[in-house]
């Protein structure tokens, strides 16, 4: 990806070209070997960070205009330090194996600088210029053939997380093999969530087709010709999914004693299905293998000329087995069940999922997590959210 990002992109190409050793790491453009003095007219050599602003892979106009700097805080030939640049200074965590020590701000006018040759060779003089006053042949121009990058799950590279400091927790997330059994309304929605995540493995498991009544409450909007092929749902979401994420394995089929091989492998699952005999199979064989998973289920009633209910997120883990057992049924729901006609939650499915993916990403340390719960639930008429912990 690294090659294609460079030879697409004029500004970016014209870096390397002109000699500076850079490089996109994760969702940032860096350089390395810029020459700075220190404070003690020590001539020394530091990393300049920057924000990498990209539409599919072409390069935008820089935002913000700022980079972070990973060495001492930069001095003029004298040893006076540049305090022009100065936007503040912390120790910071970029992820990737990138840290910050100062964040520099030097903007060349109220529009910025256009391109990125213009905003790293700008920071890269400012640096590298009283080094070379002590020493000659101090240059940040000190190309050489870069790194092979480590391959990407996804199709394009994922500035979102790295723009806002959190590249180093959504790190967390690879190497993961998740797998989503059911992928109707709530099902489909967590697999929206999971599919930004750089796990390294998506499996989706469903038997069912996409009919028209799964499209009122699925994410998005299929076309009138997608819903007359009438296809399977995991072949559906896989069609979408796939253009972010290349982890997409879908699998059509029910889970049942003969497929329950499926699971194997996976860290992690969500079972979002109707209770029944394939429920027991998923968590027997889930428990079995040592995984963690969550349950979700949601139970609505029609009462007079409104509906009420409970949204449940329920979660196994090898410390606690038992609370999800004494929370999830599997016995079938019936004709009754107005969740089995009613198509219009989607707004509910998609705050079920929202639910159960937060405490995922609980467990994997991506948020903080003071309760450890491993049952919850939230019941619309009140809007109450209930907590219930190991004891």
């Amino acid at each position: 990806m690294s090659p294609a990002l460079f030879s697409l992109n004029n500004d970016l190409r014209q870096l390397r070209e002109a000699g500076y050793s850079v490089r996109r790491v994760g969702g940032f453009l860096v350089m390395q070997e810029v020459p700075y003095v220190d404070a003690a007219r020590k001539v020394k050599r530091g990393t300049i960070i920057s924000d990498l602003c990209l539409s599919g892979d072409r390069t935008q106009k820089p935002e913000p205009h700022t980079v972070h700097f990973d060495g001492e805080f930069p001095c003029d030939a004298l040893g006076v330090p540049i305090s022009a640049i100065s936007a503040g200074s912390a120790d910071a965590d970029l992820g990737y194996g990138l840290r910050s020590r100062h964040l520099f701000s030097s903007k060349p006018g109220p529009q910025g600088y256009s391109n990125y040759f213009e905003k790293m060779s700008t920071y890269a003089s400012i640096l590298a210029g009283p080094a070379a006053v002590l020493d000659p042949t101090a240059t940040p121009r000190v190309y050489r053939e870069p790194d092979p990058e480590e391959e990407s799950v996804f199709n394009y590279v994922e500035t979102a997380s790295d723009r806002v400091g959190i590249g180093h927790l959504t790190a967390r997330f690879k190497g993961q093999r998740i797998a989503i059994v059911g992928v109707g309304g709530t099902g489909a929605y967590v697999l929206d969530q999971v599919a930004k995540t750089p796990v390294d493995e998506i499996r989706i498991i469903d038997a069912d087709d996409f009919l028209q009544h799964n499209a009122f409450r699925a994410p998005g909007a299929p076309s009138i010709n997608g819903l007359r092929e009438a296809p399977k749902k995991v072949d559906y979401y896989a069609g979408i999914y796939s253009k972010m994420h290349r982890g997409i394995v879908p699998h059509a089929v029910a889970i049942s004693a003969d497929t329950s091989h499926l699971l194997d492998g996976v860290s992690f699952a969500f079972l979002c299905m109707d209770a029944g005999e394939a429920k027991r199979v998923a968590v027997e064989k889930l428990e079995a293998m040592g995984v963690s998973f969550i349950d979700v289920g949601m139970g609505l009633t029609l009462d007079g000329d409104a509906v009420g209910g409970i949204l449940r997120v329920s979660t196994s883990t090898p410390k606690d087995r038992a609370t999800l057992r004494s929370c999830v049924s599997f016995s079938g729901g019936g004709a009754d069940d107005v969740y089995a006609t009613n198509i219009q939650v989607a707004d509910l499915n998609m705050l079920n999922a929202a639910l159960a993916v937060i405490k995922w990403k609980k467990l994997v340390g991506f948020y903080r997590d003071f309760e450890s719960e491993v049952h919850s639930t939230y019941t619309t008429d009140g809007n109450q959210l209930d907590n219930r912990v190991t004891v």
